[in-house]
This record gives structure tokens, sequence and C-alpha cells, in this order.
């Protein structure tokens, strides 16, 4: 798959099917969107094109209004969504800034301008709640009727549900939130997960619970950076790691903003999710997880996370979720 920043490159596909959205988590419903763009283009025999945006609209309308509630909880980063859409075949992903000049274009420069001048459309592909241009007033109608005029089909897809469930990005916020990780699963047709690169932190996980002052045999940690302020989950996870070995490995996790340790530390403000493998690969030495990339899938939340009074309870408290997450993991043979 081809990512584009904005619309300025000559190597845009010349024709292209099109569906519109922020794509945040690529759910099911997303699936089964872009399994019928990808039907469609091929019909015509031009690229599959997804219209994305970043920061999300409702992240800008937060900022401007400083109501920083407005903003969604995100489901995940732009590096997963992106995966996410390659994974579902998709030729080519246009990410579009969304900013003062896109909240206040309207809906028929956005048409003729994004669409068909910068991305020749010939289909289009909305959801059925589809809402676009200045003050949202775009629609459906105004859309199919710009594309008998300008020779693009239109198509509306209706909601995806699973029993009885309305499959939607909201849903997906919410059953996170609520830590409900085997709906999360059925709603996304996949565990949840998250990936990037292995970032050095204060490395004061290895001290805790280590077998002497010097030692750093306590609880290693792969941190990764949540690049969005609001992650929809969070709290203690039992997981599984990919991208260390051949074969997953089982670990827990912190993904949240770590209360109990200092707000100035080198990853303070930031969320982060930090795994502690159950068993570290001994091919990697102590420093070989650095700068890799990984994927952690979030398969069982524990807890919410906690504000621990000192580094003596945090040590107890991270030893009995370790214990936890084995028990867990023996009792689900089948998870590795």
């Amino acid at each position: 798959m081809r990512t584009f920043l904005g619309l300025n490159h000559q190597t845009l596909a010349p024709a292209s099917a099109i569906t519109i959205g922020n794509f945040d988590g690529v759910h099911r419903g997303h699936q089964a969107m872009l399994a019928l763009l990808r039907n469609e283009a091929a019909n015509r025999g031009v690229a599959s094109c997804v219209l994305t945006f970043e920061p999300h609209p409702r992240d800008y309308f937060a900022q401007l209004l400083s109501k920083p509630e407005l903003a969604p909880a995100r489901v995940g980063t732009v590096r997963d969504k992106l995966m996410d859409l390659a994974s579902n075949d998709i030729d080519q992903t246009v990410i579009l800034p969304f900013g003062d000049k896109l909240a206040n274009q309207s809906p028929e420069d956005f048409v003729r301008k994004v669409l068909v001048q910068a991305l020749g459309a010939r289909y289009v592909l909305v959801g059925d709640d589809f809402r676009f241009g200045k003050n949202r007033a775009g629609d459906y109608q105004l859309l199919d009727a710009m594309g008998r005029e300008m020779g693009f089909d239109v198509a509306r897809m209706n909601s995806y549900e699973v029993h009885g469930v309305r499959v939607s990005s909201s849903e997906v916020r919410s059953a996170l939130q609520e830590g409900r990780m085997q709906d999360v699963a059925k709603l996304l047709g996949r565990p949840y997960t998250v990936s990037g690169h292995v970032l050095h932190g204060r490395k004061l996980g290895r001290q805790l619970g280590a077998s002497g002052s010097a030692a750093t045999d306590g609880f290693r940690t792969l941190n990764l950076h949540f690049k969005h302020w609001k992650a929809a989950a969070s709290g203690i996870f039992v997981v599984r790691v990919f991208g260390l070995s051949d074969q997953p490995l089982a670990g827990v996790a912190n993904m949240g903003v770590r209360p109990s340790l200092d707000p100035n530390d080198v990853n303070g403000g930031r969320v982060l999710l930090e795994t502690h493998c159950l068993q570290w690969p001994q091919e990697l030495g102590e420093e070989g997880g650095y700068g890799k990339t990984i994927r952690v899938e979030l398969l069982e939340k524990l807890h919410d996370e906690l504000k621990y009074p000192d580094l003596d309870a945090l040590t107890a408290g991270i030893a009995k979720d370790i214990e936890t997450a084995k028990a867990w993991f023996a009792a689900h043979p089948e998870a590795l």
C-alpha cells in the first residue's frame, strides 16, 4: 500500500475508487467497506483509495473550542491504522491534515477539488451517517447529485452488526474503556493490538524487584509510545508480544500514564504501553529489545491503573500482576 500525506503528489493514482472516514480501529464494519471498495475498484480497473484525516476532526474542534472533553478517545495510532489498511489490501491511503482550511471548505469544493481533481474519483463509498464540508453541510444526497453531474458513482453502506450490536469506533472505544476485551476482539475481528518501536525509558523496572541493589534482573519492560494523548484503553493487561522471537511471548502490560511515578520523568505525561515479558528471550541480551518494532496484543484486563504510595508497594503490585498473568496463561494454554 502506498501512503500519501496531502494531495500534492505526482504518483497518486490517476483514477480511484474512494472511501472516506477516520477508520479508528479498522473494525469489522470498516473491513466490510474495504472489501466492497476493493471489488468495485477491480471492476472499474482503478486503484482502491482510503481518504482519512489527521488529526481526527473532533480533535481539531475540541482544541479550537478549548474543550478537550470533546476529543474522542483514540482506539489506535496512525501507525496501526495504516498497518490495518494495508492488511486489507488497499492500494493507496491519503491522509489529509485536518485544519482551518479543510474545516471551512464547502462540500462542493471538497468534491470538486479533492475527490475529482486530486484523486480522480470514479466511485465513492460512504457510510450511512456520512457528513462532510463546512458545518457538516454535505450529505449523501449532495454527493450523489454531484456524482451524477461529474461522472462518478456513489454508494452508501448500511451499518454492520454483530449479534445485533452496530459495529462502530464508538462501540469499540466503550468496550476498551470498560475493559471488555473479548467484546473488543469480536468488534475488531482480532485481538486489540498496539505496535511501535521500543523506546528507552528510566529503566526503573529492571531495578524494581531485582535480586540485588545493582542487579538488572527485575521487571524489565518494553516501552511503546501511544502517539495520542487520549487512549481508549488503559490499565493492566495480560498480553502477547510479537516481534522479539519466532513465537509470541506471554507478558503483562501497563497502558497509561503511570500515576505512581514522578510526572517529570523522561516519559512524563505521555501515554505508554509498558510490557514485561514473563520469560525474557536470552538471545536478545539485556538491551536487545530497543529499537525493535513489536506488536502487543491486549488479551485480558486485570484492573485499572493504581497509584501506589511508594516504590515498595509498586514492586509488590507488579509482582502480584505477574503472578495473575501467569495463572491466566496456565488456564488458557491455547493463547501461546
